[in-house]
């Protein structure tokens, strides 16, 4: 099972780094998580270097893609050369989008007809790609996810692994990187969000 997390020049490290650090948390046989970029190697908004773990053909063959965002997305989604390789697919992958990154998804026409989350910076942006923006951290609809804030991309981790392992794993994980005093809390928070809507979704 694998886990890509789209990192591009500019990303945030909130985003990429909790995702990755959550996702880690579960310990299965063949669980891969990693940051696929566009090139063998990436800087963050402030100046931190990171070594590419996969690339973007790896990315779009994985079981699950986030999308990180970044001060460079607009950047991204403007290099038809780098779009054209992002040939990622909900009816065969689950997508996920965290702040900027729900940009990229607009871009790709993955969000027609769905309302998404993302970040106020990037919130008109996603409008004037033709998608709504609700006013909530999370909204998923089938095998695609929103996440907006920065502090939102543990929920969208949840996500992830409530869809792949199911809700226990999901609430261990949150429960793992939680802050002391307050576990109890953040899993009734973030579960909530990600119960919720998969009732809803229930046919």
């Amino acid at each position: 099972m694998h886990i890509a997390i789209l990192t591009f020049d500019g990303f945030n490290e909130l985003d990429s780094l909790i995702a990755l650090g959550v996702l880690n948390r579960v310990k299965r046989p063949g669980w891969r998580v990693s940051l696929a970029c566009p090139s063998a190697r990436v800087s963050s908004m402030n100046g931190v270097t990171l070594d590419a773990q996969a690339s973007l053909a790896d990315a779009c063959k994985a079981d699950a893609v986030l999308v990180g965002s970044g001060t460079r997305t607009r950047e991204v989604v403007q290099d038809a050369a780098l779009m054209a390789q992002l040939n990622l697919a909900p009816a065969r992958q689950l997508l996920g989008a965290q702040c900027s990154g729900t940009l990229v998804l607009a871009r790709l026409g993955l969000l027609d007809g769905v309302p998404a989350c993302t970040d106020l910076t990037t919130k008109p942006w996603v409008e004037a790609a033709g998608v709504r923006v609700l006013n909530q951290p999370l909204f998923f609809k089938g095998n695609v996810a929103t996440a907006g804030g920065c502090l939102a991309s543990h929920y969208l981790a949840a996500w992830v692994i409530a869809r792949l392992v199911g809700l226990d794993a999901a609430a261990q994980a949150i429960h793992y990187v939680a802050p002391v005093g307050e576990k109890d809390e953040y899993v009734t928070r973030a579960m909530g969000h990600i119960e919720q809507a998969l009732l809803e979704s229930a046919p």
